[in-house]
């Protein structure tokens, strides 16, 4: 008999850096970033204790195309995917291992105000979320 297993990992917290777009041999698309969450408590000596723990995040194809579009460093986002561990070696021919989060999900928490570059000076732009009027037909 074949026991089932889970590797599903499901994170919310904010992007440390900005994601880093590449695109592999053939021509896939993919992108890389860090994700923070945080965690407080209070020890038994009644003092507050916190915790933030980085995780690496790594997206493909066209959900890799949105995060390299539309996410920025700070921004608090959902993630769900699966734990995947990976070794390489480097130029002096030691193995590394990296544990990564492949996300199959990401969904924006919030929108952050964004600059673009126009003409050499820095132009401030904000993403508008527009609200239901409550005409549309919803799904639910």
């Amino acid at each position: 008999m074949q026991k089932s297993s889970v590797n599903k990992v499901i994170l919310v917290g904010h992007i440390g850096n900005k994601p880093e777009g590449r695109y592999t041999p053939s021509g896939t698309s993919t992108a890389t970033f860090s994700l923070a969450t945080n965690e407080s408590w209070i020890d038994s000596d009644k003092e507050k204790k916190e915790h933030t723990e980085w995780h690496n995040i790594v997206a493909w194809n066209k959900l890799a195309d949105f995060t390299t579009e539309y996410l920025q460093k700070g921004q608090l986002i959902y993630i769900e995917g699966k734990l995947q561990t990976r070794t390489y070696k480097d130029k002096n021919d030691v193995q590394h291992w990296k544990t990564e989060i492949v996300s199959n999900v990401i969904t924006p928490l919030e929108w952050k105000t964004g600059e673009k570059k126009e003409n050499g000076s820095v132009k401030k732009t904000a993403e508008k979320v527009s609200e239901p009027t409550g005409d549309e037909d919803l799904p639910f």
